[in-house]
């Protein structure tokens, strides 16, 4: 699997490691990946196919995950390893605004031109396309244990963010299980929130009162360059926040009960999960 040391990516080893199977990890650099025990970790480059080859040697199953600019041509790399490989299955986590035919922003660009590629790549596929992630809401830690506030631009745009663990329940069954091949699912978490709302949520959660200030477009990308995104980058994540202004991403899809027998978690949930990032 490739991006196992993000937060989907490791909530997904830990089911496949919970259930007892073999999960291989392929990262650029493995003396940093800090996974779990039993994990084969192996160094291989999305951006060097010749790395790719011998990383996915062996593969029943592989878990595409990338990210940037070079999204597509990463996934076409990893497709074709995959092929080269005789793996039985790719499952691809793409982005929700790519089933939107109104989304003409970069992020969903790239991930339709990841999927393309996957589907040429002749191993039988499964996509996933989470609307919108609650991880998310951890770049707010900082200001808000030092000011009790959420900065965040589209105060009224909703989105139905889903927990990562709720996104890997539903890759592990693409995974591991027939039925899955060929199929495409939405997946949202049980329902829309804003800013407004999440901050909410975090501060009957922490116990205390938070307060959400809406900042401009431009005050938002300064400080994603700030963090260290690069300009392209920032502008791809921007015109892609600017989406939880229309309907598309409010949309509550039923996927993950459907596909593993249990409800999406809530915000709340997931938020008392992570209480001390917070505090």
């Amino acid at each position: 699997m490739t991006g196992a040391t993000g937060t989907v990516g490791r909530a997904l080893v830990e089911q496949l490691r919970a259930a007892d199977l073999p999960v291989r990890a392929v990262t650029r650099r493995p003396e940093q990946a800090g996974l779990p025990a039993g994990v084969e970790v192996v160094r291989a480059d999305l951006d060097e196919p010749d790395s790719l080859t011998p990383a996915l040697a062996g593969a029943d199953a592989v878990f595409l995950l990338s990210t940037g600019p070079d999204l597509a041509r990463h996934d076409a790399h990893v497709a074709k390893a995959a092929a080269a490989a005789g793996a039985g299955r790719i499952v691809k986590l793409s982005s929700g605004r790519s089933g939107d035919p109104a989304a003409t922003d970069p992020i969903p660009n790239w991930h339709r031109a990841g999927e393309q590629a996957v589907r040429d790549s002749g191993v039988p596929w499964t996509i996933v396309r989470p609307l919108g992630f609650m991880a998310n809401a951890l770049h707010w830690a900082p200001t808000i244990r030092d000011r009790d506030t959420v900065y965040a631009p589209y105060g009224q745009g909703r989105i139905a963010v889903i927990a990562p663990e709720d996104i890997a329940a539903v890759a592990v069954r693409a995974l591991t299980e027939p039925g899955h091949l060929g199929r495409t699912y939405t997946l949202s978490g049980p329902q829309p929130l804003s800013p407004g709302e999440q901050t909410e949520i975090l501060a009957e959660v922490l116990g205390r009162p938070l307060h959400y200030v809406e900042t401009s477009p431009e005050q938002a990308r300064t400080a994603l360059v700030h963090f260290g995104v690069d300009a392209e980058m920032a502008d791809a994540i921007m015109a892609l926040r600017a989406t939880a202004l229309e309907s598309f991403t409010s949309i509550v899809h039923p996927t993950v009960e459907q596909v593993t027998g249990r409800p999406a978690r809530g915000f709340a949930r997931w938020a008392q999960a992570h209480r001390p990032e917070f505090a």
